[in-house]
């Protein structure tokens, strides 16, 4: 069983938005300190290191990974290796990983500081002032068939290196090394998309207190029916990560479908979640939500149904709506493979949706160091079709992914197509996808 974080009822007591900081309490015991995170976080960069690197720079065909960053211009795969008191690069950071004979990897930093625990300082700056003859020095000691450079044409994740540190690497490299220069991509996905056992334990105490936050937000302990609007929806979840002393990856958005005239339009949707619509009775609400904690993300998309008055459920109509889009999320997990595509995986659960009768819109990606991860991408809302490149990526067995989808529904009660727009967070073990915290099988209920 999880061990839940707990929201205490010092603040399950609010009954509507606008109460200043000091009048909100919380229990935070469950969340680490400053201090406690950041050996966490040191300490799994190094079981990382040890338990993931060889193998996957075996499986790359790479013994030398380079990875060169300026401050405050940091490469996205360099960003999850700096120890967790480092928030930034420091003047030109250089990362090497090496493979040694004994098929151990050996980890360098080629920097004016030295880089935590983890990386061996490997220049000199008194006796050797320039920090690039440091590098091909690492490099001719080594000797490598391979240079790995974070270069991907798919995947902006791997893709870190800059031109001008490209350049000034090629300068400083003798020819014999610059024709061993290949892309890490292969290697540098892998390094973002796998996961430990020491981060899933982590993990599905995040997605638990996302879908805490979620449960509170869609209560009458924070909506007044009548007078909160979604706007003041979308920042109570932003001020209430402040409070626990985490923070969100993106901005929430909180919609509202309704009985009414206007259509779905899914690009307002996303992106202005309706703006400030009351919430009254009879509303469908929707949110898209995700926290950042011990470098990691979750990405929750869940609904909620304001009961009108004399009604004690949502109608049917929705219920068995959003019943649906459970079944579309069936359809796709069940396609889970290991090898298959993620284009593979969006055509067979796409053709299987339809033939059941539903109206399906895939788009699942992965999840982890960066909200929307490197790794297999099953659909776009627009590329149904399959997605060039990340698409084509085939799946590997421990790896998490926001199973994000939506179906859509003509309700006769509204005489109007909806949208069940769900996304839960989920680990592939190879086998079967299991869902982090279970998932949402019923609609939150906000009373009249």
């Amino acid at each position: 069983m999880r061990i839940k974080f707990i929201i205490v009822m010092a603040l399950m007591l609010m009954s509507f938005i606008g109460k200043t900081s000091d009048n909100m309490n919380f229990d935070n015991a469950t969340i680490l300190t400053m201090k406690q995170r950041a050996s966490f976080i040191n300490n799994n960069t190094r079981e990382r290191v040890e338990q993931l690197l060889p193998k996957l720079m075996d499986d790359s065909g790479i013994d030398f990974w380079l990875m060169i960053s300026r401050e405050y211009n940091e490469d996205p795969i360099l960003k999850t290796l700096l120890p967790a008191e480092w928030l930034s690069a420091r003047r030109t950071t250089m990362l090497v990983f090496a493979k040694n004979q004994d098929k151990t990897v050996s980890a360098y930093a080629i920097a004016p500081y030295k880089i935590g625990e983890l990386f061996k300082k490997a220049w000199d700056k008194t006796a050797n002032p320039d920090q690039w003859q440091a590098l091909l020095a690492l490099i001719k000691q080594y000797d490598p068939k391979t240079i790995a450079i974070n270069q991907s044409q798919h995947w902006a994740h791997a893709d870190g290196l800059t031109a001008t540190d490209k350049e000034k690497l090629l300068a400083v490299l003798p020819k014999q090394y610059q024709t061993r220069i290949v892309s890490a991509e292969q290697l540098g996905v892998a390094w973002l998309e796998q996961r430990i056992p020491n981060e899933m334990a982590v993990y599905e105490n995040m997605v638990a207190l996302t879908h805490d936050i979620i449960a509170l937000g869609f209560s009458n302990k924070v909506i007044e029916v009548g007078k909160t609007t979604t706007d003041d929806l979308v920042w109570w979840f932003r001020e209430q990560v402040r409070q626990l002393r985490l923070q969100t990856w993106f901005h929430p958005s909180v919609s509202i479908q309704r009985k009414e005239n206007k259509t779905f339009d899914h690009i307002d949707s996303f992106t202005n979640g309706y703006q400030t619509n009351i919430i009254v009775p009879g509303d469908l609400l929707h949110v898209d939500f995700g926290i950042h904690y011990l470098r990691l993300n979750t990405d929750i998309q869940q609904h909620a149904y304001v009961l009108k008055e004399n009604e004690k459920q949502a109608p049917e109509e929705l219920i068995s709506a959003f019943t649906l889009g459970n079944k579309l999320q069936d359809i796709l997990t069940n396609n889970f493979k290991v090898g298959r595509s993620g284009n593979e995986v969006l055509k067979k659960s796409r053709a299987q949706a339809i033939e059941q009768g539903l109206t399906p819109t895939i788009y699942t990606h992965p999840i982890g160091f960066h909200g929307h991860g490197a790794g297999t991408t099953i659909g776009m809302w627009d590329a149904q079709q399959g997605v060039s490149g990340s698409g084509d990526h085939p799946l590997h067995a421990n790896t998490a992914y926001s199973i994000e989808l939506n179906n859509a529904v003509f309700l006769k009660a509204w005489n109007k197509e909806i949208r069940i727009m769900l996304e839960e967070n989920a680990f592939f073990n190879g086998k079967n996808v299991q869902y982090l915290d279970e998932r949402q099988t019923s609609l939150h209920i906000i009373q009249h």
